[in-house]
């Protein structure tokens, strides 16, 4: 039978659909997806382990009868794991190695239970410390709304991808930014869960002092809630437990979330650096939007979330993580990683991160344990009713960047830190935060605005965010570069 003209362009419910109305084969929308990533990879550098044959005979096969069987699907290659299938967490190392995978992990087993169909896995930048997709490993990621720019970090591979039509939806996660920023920079939607929504396990059940995530990057609400769905729930031994959600998110999606009360917070707290200008224009869009919707605005924001700390604290659990990171790939290929084995940014990262005493880490880990306390009292909850239900700020504090501009070996690291001043926070605190695709600039790029609600409150986001799709219709805008 004849494939749909506008396959390409359904979301991965819509295609799920089809297969379970007999309308398309999964083998059809597998080959299809085949066909366009073959076409459009080359010039994107999204997709860098083809599983095309073991993805045919998946789908050739019996699949999973869940809610998303037969929809092709990619995997992001950094901390997630597929068995069989090469693992290089964008390092020259493993891929000197030919590291292949022993085990899936978790949520790649849900992701398998949903009757998903993995046809590749998806270019990261090393170990994922940073927010551009520019590693020496596998080579640059490029955005599809325009090839000189940056997909973001560190799923900029999953966004390239998704947002170029390859496939519906792909595997992201997100440690201080990196499913929100590739969505934002891709033009999708992008939800970090709570802390603990989804297991991260089985090797571990913690990274990065619980800032770490597992998610997706999708084009529609829809889709983001019912993949949230079928990955969410916790696993025996998790050290981090979310609330239960009232009922699917799936179910969210057109509820109306009542009138909201909103803060907003439009500029960087760090000290010395200016807000973007077309970041201003584009919170006021969104304010606007929000304000015609009937929610209540107000210009506030959790005091805490401008503590001087908090760089400091974020970077020392990096850094120990990394040091570890090297340390236990050594263990498992049996020699010591050296700094020839990684790129200078983490080898600096490693190096800090062995300076530390154990008291020293313990003392960052404490002091962000206080600072996400003070930082809840912002939202409404049972201790405070009077609070707030949602903060609204820009995603990044900058467009996309042109590719080259993070990763300068000089420049880079400073750049990184004047730009990312909005997302980092919500993966110490570990609450949900959405980007959603509500501004083009004026040479047409992407880009997201955040939306923050409390602890377990992913039902409240989805809600807004599907009335906020509603009104913005950001389907209609593709980029030049997809199939």
């Amino acid at each position: 039978m004849a494939l749909p003209t506008d396959l390409p362009h359904l979301d991965a419910t819509a295609q799920a659909e089809l297969v379970r109305n007999g309308d398309v084969s999964a083998a059809e929308l597998v080959d299809a997806a085949i066909a366009r990533i073959e076409a459009i990879n080359p010039q994107l550098n999204a997709v860098i382990h083809e599983r095309f044959e073991k993805a045919r005979a998946e789908a050739a096969g019996t699949l999973p009868d869940g809610p998303f069987r037969g929809v092709p699907f990619l995997l992001k290659d950094l901390e997630t794991r597929s068995l069989g299938d090469p693992h290089h967490a964008g390092t020259e190392f493993l891929k000197n190695a030919n590291f292949i995978s022993d085990r899936d992990d978790y949520v790649t087993t849900r992701f398998r239970a949903a009757g998903l169909v993995i046809v590749g896995r998806t270019n990261t930048p090393e170990f994922g410390t940073t927010i551009t997709t520019e590693p020496e490993s596998h080579g640059t990621s490029r955005n599809p709304w325009n090839t000189d720019y940056s997909t973001g970090g560190s799923s900029g591979g999953s966004a390239a991808a998704v947002a170029s039509l390859m496939v519906p939806a792909a595997h992201a996660s997100d440690g201080g930014g990196s499913i929100r920023i590739p969505a934002s920079e891709c033009g999708l939607v992008g939800l970090k869960p709570t802390r603990g929504r989804v297991p991260l396990g089985p090797a571990i059940s913690d990274s990065w002092a619980g800032s770490t995530s597992n998610g997706v990057v999708t084009r529609t609400v829809r889709d983001t809630a019912a993949l949230l769905d079928a990955i969410a729930g916790p696993m025996p031994g998790d050290a981090y437990a979310a609330p239960a959600l009232p009922g699917p998110l799936a179910a969210e999606v057109g509820r109306e979330p009542g009138s909201l009360k909103i803060g907003v917070l439009d500029h960087p707290l760090l000290p010395g650096v200016e807000a973007s200008g077309e970041m201003k224009d584009a919170i006021r869009f969104a304010v606007s939007l929000l304000e015609q919707l009937g929610h209540t605005i107000e210009d506030s924001h959790p005091e805490a979330m401008g503590d001087a700390q908090f760089t400091d604290a974020f970077t020392t659990v990096i850094a120990a993580h990394v040091a570890h990171n090297l340390d236990a790939w050594g263990r498992e290929l049996g020699r010591e990683i050296t700094d020839v084995d990684v790129e200078e940014r983490n080898w600096m990262f490693a190096t800090i991160g062995r300076s530390f005493t154990a008291p020293q880490y313990l003392d960052a880990i404490f002091w962000q344990q206080e600072w996400s306390r003070r930082m809840s009292t912002w939202w409404k909850n049972e201790f405070n009713p009077n609070g707030y239900d949602i903060l609204c700020t820009p995603v990044l504090n900058s467009p996309p960047p042109k590719i080259g501009w993070l990763s300068d070996p000089i420049e880079g690291l400073g750049r990184v830190t004047a730009i990312m001043q909005y997302t980092a926070q919500f993966n110490v605190t570990g609450q949900p935060a959405i980007s959603l695709p509500l501004w083009w600039t004026e040479n047409g790029l992407p880009v997201g605005i955040q939306l923050v609600a409390a602890f377990g409150r992913e039902e409240l986001l989805i809600r807004l965010a599907s009335e906020l799709e509603s009104a913005c219709n950001w389907h209609d805008r593709v980029p030049g570069v997809r199939g």
